[in-house]
């Protein structure tokens, strides 16, 4: 028997379609993601809300964070299957919204919506891997899972950008509409098989009502920034900040606020690091394309090589944590953040210098995506080592939290920046000089409590 199922592959026919499916869900929900990075800056001068332009990425970042508890949460009560059909409808409606709208406040609408759906869609995915494949099986398909945003990251951005030029940006919505539907055609027959007696039985939790807490703060943190000239500016960023302090700190580790040493240390040099590469990745392409004057297809493949770098780092790292059973796990974080704020100078100087900026921006998007490819696998692997026997979900918890949440945060306040600075009339340049320069004091300061990781000792 046992010889019989280390003999059985996840494309074996047993495990073929949802296999597919789930390769093919992941990869539909990373292309799009990756392919508004693209189109965003297009998108948000057409409907004249460049002032609101972080609130594409936070919007979407913030409202994931939802999808993920509270489907997380529902999900060993009402099944895979319900939750997962509910979870592509609240994408696909989302995705509607998008391609039909009219101004940025429909796009933020549907943002919500694509962001929710993503985290939930994502969070049924990881139970379907739980219920539906053996354990000498799973490592497999969590390997297939991660491959399945390489391809997208290669290629979104730049048929995006294509699309955005030569046609409309409101086809890269469209576009996802089949590739969802025949992810949804291969997964619902497998997902409907899954009995609901089945199902992990899951502890009440008041996550959800963290989370919702958290997003509310953020939200009016972000809009005050944005008119932090104004008294009401003020008023919402303080309120904001009050709002987030008592759930953020429910949904972090101890220590987390103080920097403590060990897993607290790792989450917090995680989340700044991951929060300058994701929205620096943003902002570099609206400069690109409204600052500098690049078509969005080439900014497209200038995002793409840092999607092949960050692959080429990660498969690096794989084969140095084998070579040195993990020893050199810290070194190689702080090597990867070095990296790191090597590529976010090499932006600021492609965005300030017109001579060479596309060059710099390719050798920039190279050097972030090295870096984080170093770091993030190896930050996971420490932070997984803290776990004791049954907490691994708790910490994948807190990785998955800071993955989503600080991007959101880290681009809309660089939203904010912009929409102060074309309120006192520095105009986008100033704004977008500014939102990359907090880019860089994050990774700066990612990599002073870099020094403070450390795994547990047993």
């Amino acid at each position: 028997m046992e010889k019989s199922e280390s003999k059985t592959g996840i494309f074996d026919v047993r495990y073929r379609a949802l296999t597919i499916g789930i390769i093919l869900a992941v990869s539909t929900v990373a292309f799009e993601g990756l392919a508004i990075t693209t189109i965003a800056p297009n998108l948000a001068q057409h409907l004249d809300g460049i002032h609101l332009y972080g609130w594409i990425f936070s919007a979407f970042l913030l409202s994931q964070i939802l999808g993920t508890m509270v489907v997380g949460q529902q999900i060993g009560k009402i099944g895979v299957y319900r939750s997962f059909s509910w979870s592509i409808v609240i994408f696909v409606v989302g995705i509607v919204i998008a391609a039909t709208s009219m101004n940025m406040s429909m796009i933020i609408g549907g943002r919500v919506f694509q962001g929710f759906g993503a985290g939930a869609i994502v969070t049924c995915v990881y139970y379907s891997i739980t219920l539906s494949y053996p354990d000498a099986l799973r490592t497999k398909i969590l390997a297939a899972f991660s491959s399945a945003y390489i391809l997208p990251a290669l290629i979104g951005p730049y048929i995006a950008g294509l699309l955005a030029e030569y046609v409309s940006w409101r086809f890269v919505f469209w576009l996802v509409l089949p590739l969802i539907g025949l992810a949804v055609f291969l997964t619902l027959p497998s997902f409907r098989k899954l009995q609901a007696d089945n199902m992990p039985v899951r502890k009440s939790s008041r996550k959800e009502g963290y989370a919702i807490m958290l997003t509310i703060g953020t939200g009016l943190l972000l809009s005050g920034l944005g008119y932090i000239s104004d008294w009401k500016g003020i008023v919402l960023s303080c309120l904001g900040l009050i709002i987030m302090v008592w759930p953020l700190q429910k949904l972090l580790p101890e220590g987390t606020f103080i920097v403590k040493k060990g897993l607290p240390a790792t989450i917090v040099s995680r989340g700044l690091y991951v929060a300058c590469y994701v929205a620096t990745e943003s902002y570099v392409v609206l400069a690109l394309t409204k600052v500098r004057g690049l078509s969005a297809d080439l900014a497209g493949l200038i995002v793409a090589a840092g999607a092949l770098s960050w692959s080429t780092a990660a498969w690096l790292q794989s084969k140095l944590d084998e070579r040195d059973r993990g020893r050199g796990r810290k070194r190689r974080i702080i090597i990867g953040i070095g990296f790191m704020i090597v590529g976010v100078s090499l932006v600021i100087t492609a965005v300030r210098f017109e001579s060479g900026g596309v060059v710099f921006a390719v050798i920039s998007q190279i050097f972030t995506g090295f870096g984080i490819g170093l770091a993030n696998p190896t930050t996971g692997a420490i932070a997984l080592k803290h776990a004791k026997p049954g907490e691994e979900g708790e910490i994948s918890a807190y990785l998955q939290f800071v993955d989503a949440f600080c991007p959101g945060l880290s681009i809309g306040i660089g939203g904010a920046l912009i929409a102060v600075s074309e309120h006192f009339n520095g105009g986008i340049f100033t704004g977008i000089m500014l939102a990359l320069c907090t880019q860089l004091l994050f990774v700066l300061l990612s990599f002073i409590v870099s020094f403070r990781i450390a795994e547990r000792s047993d």
